[in-house]
């Protein structure tokens, strides 16, 4: 059964779930640096930025009881490349020794015109999977 996870913020700016649960999975929708609280983007370095952005996904994740952890694969949307290795930095630090798996890419253009957007794929620990007996 599917569970549409909806945390009090960051709310969605659109016709989308922020999250979906199904069958031990959490499906989370790209966020953006947009600070949860007001709504305004975090403009300052991409570092700044993709701190923001991963601290909204945890806040989406604690809204399914879950956490960064939890983590199996993300997808990060960079509008510059050149920006790939503070992001990386960034990234490493925050998601530690065992990160997700990750896909990187340079897009045209992202909602209202940021630098980085991450989507992520989570797994409750929680769930009983048929298939990992």
């Amino acid at each position: 059964m599917k569970e549409i996870i909806t945390p009090e913020k960051p709310k969605a700016a659109g016709p989308y779930s922020p999250a979906v649960r199904i069958n031990g999975f959490v499906f989370l929708s790209g966020q953006i640096p947009a600070d949860p609280q007001t709504g305004e983007l975090v403009t300052g370095s991409i570092h700044d930025q993709t701190v923001r952005v991963i601290e909204n996904l945890k806040l989406v994740l604690e809204a399914a009881g879950l956490a960064l952890s939890d983590v199996v694969k993300t997808t990060v949307f960079l509008k510059n490349m050149n920006d790939f290795a503070k992001m990386n930095e960034t990234y490493g630090r925050l998601f530690g020794p065992n990160p997700p798996a990750r896909t990187t890419v340079e897009v045209a253009r992202l909602p209202r015109d940021v630098h980085i957007e991450i989507e992520a794929i989570a797994v409750d620990p929680k769930h009983e999977y048929p298939f990992a007996k």
